[in-house]
């Protein structure tokens, strides 16, 4: 049961973490605006439509980006104020423990956490959606690093553990491509294929048509062909899995991200740790809000000379170390062979440690 020093630390910690978080949020869509002014002039697009088809996607992708350094601030700020003025002092001299005097930041950064958590796994990549399609349409064509999006030359992937399936010149508007081919393998040897001239996207049966079809039956040394002018096959791959896509990871939401693996590590695709990165990620991050709320409390709510100023720097030091630590794990994940679930942990599992021998030395 909460105690009133439990729900007046409470409400000093929402409410200072609401008030940074509104504020942060607001410059960076100032800065944003700023930098993409150019942008949404070209886009010829009202102002409630930018709203709709951006702003109502960025804003969340913003402030999931600086929701655990936002908890971290709230807590250095609040605490060094109360510490300034001796509350904490107080509260440890009438007989509170100091781990007892720790449970409404404890308390708070859980419920801060979960509420992350259920942002993180679908609330932020369906505003990340609507973000990253307006990136993509209004921003991206804009650059001059941004090649063409409507054209890949060549696809070869795994349908499932025994197809394969390649084809040429992949056309994402009209979704027809040519040079078709499909091999079925058992035991290390073809035993079925079709070639087909041109393969187009069928959106009324929702599978493939292929024109100029030739299919081969291999049975040892029997070969049996037939010829069609077209024929529907199902290769279990969607139009919308074969456009490139950089902004993909962002845009599912966890089951879909699982799904999405699950499907590649099937087609025997390559490179998917930056994928499992962030679905790891989507668990870790919650849990750091925790971590960087009990350090912050630890180190804020001691008393010293200084007070919030060297507080603050201290704190802005501290995130800003956690922030470098898990890019150079993303990028040591990404790049080379440290594993995905180790990366997204990682920073939490050191910094776990930071908060540990911070609690042991604090003076209680």
């Amino acid at each position: 049961m909460l105690k009133l020093i439990d729900r007046y630390i409470l409400k000093k910690f929402l409410g200072t973490f609401v008030f940074t978080m509104l504020v942060i949020t607001v410059i960076a869509v100032v800065i944003d605006w700023s930098e993409k002014a150019d942008d949404f002039v070209r886009s010829g697009l009202t102002g409630w439509q930018l709203v709709m088809l951006y702003w109502i996607g960025f804003i969340p992708f913003i402030m999931s980006m600086i929701y655990p350094l936002m908890v971290f601030i709230a807590v250095i700020y609040f605490s060094s104020k109360m510490a300034g003025r001796s509350e904490f002092i107080a509260i440890l001299a009438g007989g509170v423990r100091y781990n007892r005097m720790l449970r409404p930041f404890i308390i708070g950064s859980l419920f801060l956490a979960v509420i992350f958590w259920l942002a993180s796994q679908y609330w932020v990549p369906r505003a990340n959606e609507i973000r990253t399609d307006f990136q993509a349409v209004y921003v991206d064509r804009n650059s001059s690093y941004n090649g063409d999006p409507y054209r890949n030359n060549n696809f070869y992937l795994r349908v499932d553990p025994t197809t394969f399936v390649g084809f040429r010149y992949y056309d994402t508007v009209n979704k027809t491509a040519s040079n078709f081919f499909l091999q079925r393998v058992k035991n290390n040897k073809v035993v079925y294929n079709v070639r087909a001239e041109t393969v187009r996207w069928d959106p009324q049966k929702k599978d493939w048509r292929l024109s100029g079809v030739i299919e081969r039956h291999i049975d040892g040394v029997k070969e049996s062909l037939s010829k069609a002018d077209s024929m529907h096959i199902n290769l279990n791959v969607q139009p919308r899995e074969l456009r490139r896509d950089d902004y993909l990871k962002d845009k599912l939401t966890t089951p879909e991200l699982h799904q999405f693996i699950h499907m590649e590590e099937v087609r025997g695709t390559e490179g998917l740790n930056t994928y499992k990165v962030e679905l790891y990620h989507r668990d870790a991050t919650p849990f750091s809000v925790i971590i960087m709320a009990v350090i912050g409390a630890i180190l804020a709510t001691r008393k010293i000379r200084g007070g919030s100023g060297l507080h603050l720097a201290v704190g802005i030091v501290t995130a800003a170390i956690f922030v470098v630590m898990d890019k150079f794990a993303v990028t040591f994940s990404t790049k080379g062979s440290l594993p995905p679930m180790l990366a997204a942990w990682l920073p939490n599992i050191i910094f776990s440690g930071v908060a540990g021998i911070l609690y042991l030395r604090a003076p209680k």
